[in-house]
């Protein structure tokens, strides 16, 4: 029943996300997704990408990646071009978060450029969120936690000591700047912990918190 429930809910946030894209390129030439990784996402990316739309309209890009190479098996990127970037949808600009330098340090102001090219404000942001609270990669125990929630800088890059790799992400303020956002998550220790974060103010605590002020949209499954 629950895996019924999680393509439901997948066809509904892609039916949603359609209408918002065609709406904003009824009145502008480009319009902007940006999308999480992780297994959650990949009905939805499957069931979008099915959604008649004028694709080489759409710009697509990441909240946040691993510094890995694109084709690697925990790549975002490789996630989106596996599920969402098929048949007609493969005709979007796909904008990853990724360089050819060896560290996100190194990397983040070629990556900030791209995304400083995009047609923001992005029509939608879909957010993810880990069982710590986390969404994109602000990570409630990164030393740079402070820095992408403070910052007006496009992308930081982040090294968290739960995570095996390095990481870049979009900031908090950048993953603002969105005309709607939506919290997609499923099963219910996710409900509990968005339940805790409703309780309380501590961004540094549950930095999903830094989202919870403006619209956010959840879209939620058992």
């Amino acid at each position: 029943m629950s895996e019924l429930c999680r393509e439901r809910l997948a066809t509904q946030l892609a039916e949603a996300v359609a209408e918002a894209l065609r709406a904003d390129l009824s009145r502008q030439e480009h319009a902007l997704l940006v999308v999480s990784g992780g297994s959650t996402p990949v009905p939805f990316f499957e069931a979008l990408a099915a959604c008649d739309l004028p694709w080489t309209r759409v710009q697509v890009t990441l909240a946040d990646e691993r510094w890995v190479a694109e084709d690697a098996a925990d790549s975002n990127a490789r996630l989106v071009r596996e599920h969402l970037l098929q048949g007609a949808a493969a005709a979007a600009t796909f904008v990853p978060l990724t360089t050819g330098h060896q560290t996100p340090e190194q990397g983040a102001e070629a990556v900030a450029k791209r995304i400083d090219g995009l047609a923001w404000p992005a029509s939608m942001v879909i957010l993810g969120m880990g069982g710590d609270g986390h969404t994109a990669s602000l990570f409630p125990d990164s030393q740079e936690l402070a820095l992408a929630l403070a910052t007006e800088a496009s992308v930081v890059a982040v090294r968290t000591p739960s995570q095996p790799q390095p990481r870049i992400t979009l900031s908090a303020d950048r993953l603002h700047q969105a005309r709607r956002h939506v919290l997609h998550i499923t099963g219910g220790d996710k409900r509990a912990v968005l339940a805790r974060a409703l309780a309380g103010d501590d961004t540094r605590q549950l930095p999903i918190r830094a989202f919870l002020d403006c619209p956010l949209a959840v879209y939620w499954a058992p």
